[in-house]
Parts: C-alpha cells; sequence; structure tokens
C-alpha cells in the first residue's frame, strides 16, 4: 500500500470528468487499497480518484463514527438513480483543505455501482451517507463542492482561497 498525493484546487484535473472503469483487475484492487490509505491518514470520509490524479470512476468511503468500526465502501462507475429530499449541510473536502461551507444536497438516494470484480449493486443511502456519496460521485464529473455554491459565497471562498494560500506560501 501507498499513500497518495491529493491534488488541491484549482488543479485542472479536478475539473475534468472521470472515465468508466472496464478492467476489474489487480491493479483497480491496488488502487482502492492506497486510496484507501490516503483518506484514512488525511484524515477524511470519502476520496475519489481524480482526486489522487486517476481519471477513474471509483470513489471510496467510510462515514462510520471513530469510536466504531471501519466500513470502508468501494463504489465503481457509481451512479444516483433515484434522489428525494433535502438537506442542507456543512461540507469540506480533502482537495480543498482547510475550508468548509454549506451545500444543498438530497437527503436521500438510490445509487446503482459495481464492486471491484465488476458485480453490479443498488443501495439506498441517506444523512450523512448520502451526503457524501453525492460529493464524491461530483467529484467523478469534475465538480468540487466549491462549485454548488452560490455566485457571491463563491467569490467570498476565492478570496479566502488567496488568503489561505498566500499565509502558506509565508510559512515556507
Amino acid at each position: 500500500m501507498a499513500l497518495l498525493q491529493i491534488l488541491h484546487y484549482p488543479d485542472p484535473v479536478l475539473s475534468k470528468k472521470a472515465e468508466p472503469v472496464t478492467e476489474f483487475d489487480d491493479d483497480l484492487k491496488q488502487l482502492a487499497e492506497d486510496m484507501a490509505e490516503t483518506m484514512y491518514a488525511a484524515p477524511g470520509i470519502g476520496l475519489a480518484a481524480p482526486q489522487v490524479g486517476v481519471s477513474k470512476r471509483m470513489v471510496i468511503i467510510d462515514c462510520a463514527p471513530k469510536d466504531e468500526p471501519a466500513q470502508l465502501t468501494i463504489l465503481v462507475n457509481p451512479e444516483i438513480c433515484d434522489a428525494e429530499g433535502e438537506c442542507f449541510e456543512e461540507e469540506g473536502c480533502l482537495s480543498v483543505p482547510d475550508y468548509y461551507a454549506s451545500v444543498h444536497r438530497h437527503s436521500k438516494i438510490t445509487i446503482r455501482y459495481q464492486d471491484l470484480t465488476g458485480h453490479a449493486h443498488q443501495a439506498e443511502a441517506e444523512g450523512l451517507l448520502a451526503i457524501c456519496c453525492q460529493h464524491e460521485f461530483d467529484h467523478l464529473e469534475g465538480i468540487l463542492f466549491v462549485d454548488r455554491l452560490s455566485p457571491l459565497k463563491r467569490g467570498i471562498f476565492r478570496k479566502k482561497w488567496q488568503k489561505l494560500q498566500a499565509r502558506q506560501m509565508e510559512k515556507m
């Protein structure tokens, strides 16, 4: 296993649509293991392959509370086939470190996906899991959570981001 580099906004790879997975081989399994190690080390609750520079439609998620055993879920070629309800919760992103904002999402979704062997599955998700799935699926479409903010809030984000980057450069 290996820790992968997480790409940060505004890396252009993060704004590109990922390609479907067509080969369910040992390389895909290794990528999933490396992504899991990277996500847990970050720490985060979700990670999409484009965030580590791989244009594949795969995400990993673990929304288990910290005091409970891990519940790693690997979703290959995921898609939302039904959605209902609304929620407006604060989100963060490993590709946009140190920035949080509330985003509108569906409160319950039905998803279709494949596992690492290519077998098809369907599942329902609600609450934090539904939010995390939608957030990670957006990465597969080249969308960051800050892209879902209002134009005013996006402008505020860009100014804050520039200040954060300037502070980090001063520390170097």
